[in-house]
């Protein structure tokens, strides 16, 4: 097991601490300005392969010292993120929801980042992404949009996923159906008359079918934390994962990163499900016909790997009615998800004004309806 190094990048000029500059390859002073290369040659380039590693072994905690490390970190009381301290810093406010946090006593092992996506977007390219979002939310409270427009500040903070890889042969028993159209003669009702009539009927002959199918599964993504509902974190796609680059603690310098809360075998475990799901896509394919019908399915799996790698999301909480809302936003392409609230005001005036306007609208129609003669200048 390997202690986390305490990684501090001073500034050169002033001595204030140096942050990642997104979508750049230094690091730069928000103090007094100055730039200053990242110190790995050419970090952008993919100088060796990201580290995959043995999926039995993982799973069987048997990984070697080099692959963990241990962290400091704690558990937000609000919404369960893990809130992983850089450096000195016992206490800091939760990404996800803007609760205040304290470093916990003692450390964490955990599994080390094996690689990350660096931020692309600054923090003003995201607000701008998630102000355009919130414009076009119907029913929005006034003060969501001025919350953005505001300027508030948003969290930069590198999310952990699992990826997962491997190599899948299937073997399969089912049935094909194949449609067929026979006629018949029924007997409809007619304005009081029984009348014979022809009609075409669908039908299916169903056929035996077995076969095999192969596929090679790279880089399938499960979200390693549960500080977010399911939903949020995974419509931040499309990731772009052929720009993974190794894990290099410069490019954290800044920002947070959340450690992962869910287990290596429970990423497993859903990644297995989706995996099956795909290859009964596959069998339906590989039966053929109009219809399928799958009786088993024997699926046999190697050269499995997996990663834990870091993904970029600019995070904002807004307070509404003694509610927290959170507002995520893809660091890499700018794509915004979010938990919206509704301005109750507004929905309540634009179905008064609705009702108003199919009254005016019957009324004009059908004065009688309101128990009122017609005007005399519509005689």
């Amino acid at each position: 097991m390997q202690v986390a190094e305490e990684h501090r990048y001073p500034c050169a000029q002033c001595g204030a601490d140096l942050r990642f500059a997104p979508g750049q390859t230094e690091l730069k002073c928000d103090h007094c300005g100055y730039v200053q290369s990242i110190p790995s040659a050419n970090p952008w380039a993919k100088t060796r392969a990201l580290g995959e590693i043995d999926l039995a072994r993982g799973l069987a905690d048997d990984l070697p010292g080099s692959a963990s490390e241990e962290v400091r970190s704690t558990s937000c009381p609000n919404c369960g993120a893990v809130v992983e301290f850089q450096g000195a810093s016992h206490a800091t406010e939760c990404p996800f929801c803007a609760t205040p946090v304290v470093v916990d006593t003692g450390a964490r092992r955990r599994i080390k980042p094996q690689g990350l996506l660096p931020f692309a977007l600054t923090e003003n390219q995201a607000r701008d992404a998630l102000t355009k979002w919130l414009g076009s939310l119907w029913f929005a409270p006034n003060g969501l949009l001025e919350y953005t427009r505001k300027g508030r500040a948003m969290a930069g903070i590198y999310v952990p996923f699992w990826t997962f890889d491997a190599d899948s042969a299937s073997r399969y028993r089912g049935q094909r159906g194949e449609h067929y159209t026979e006629t018949r003669t029924v007997t409809v009702n007619v304005n009081g008359r029984n009348e014979q009539r022809q009609e075409s009927v669908t039908k299916v002959r169903w056929y035996p079918a077995s076969g095999q199918v192969a596929r090679r599964f790279d880089d399938m993504l499960v979200m390693a934390s549960t500080s977010l509902p399911q939903r949020l974190g995974n419509d931040l796609t499309p990731w772009d994962l052929g720009q993974l680059r190794p894990y290099a603690p410069e490019f954290l310098a800044g920002f947070q990163a959340e450690g992962y809360t869910v287990a290596l075998a429970e990423g497993h475990e859903q990644a297995r499900q989706r995996m099956d799901a795909i290859i009964e896509g596959d069998v339906r394919r590989d039966i053929g016909g109009d219809e399928q019908r799958i009786d088993s399915i024997d699926s046999r799996f190697s050269e499995e790997t997996f990663k834990h790698v870091l993904l970029p999301v600019w995070t904002a909480a807004y307070k509404y009615s003694g509610r927290s809302f959170r507002f995520v936003v893809n660091g890499q392409t700018g794509e915004v998800q979010g938990e919206r609230p509704y301005s109750w005001w507004k929905i309540g005036f634009t179905v008064l004004l609705v009702a108003v306007l199919v009254a005016g609208a019957v009324y004009l129609h059908d004065p009688s309806a309101f128990g009122m003669a017609e005007p005399s200048w519509m005689d």
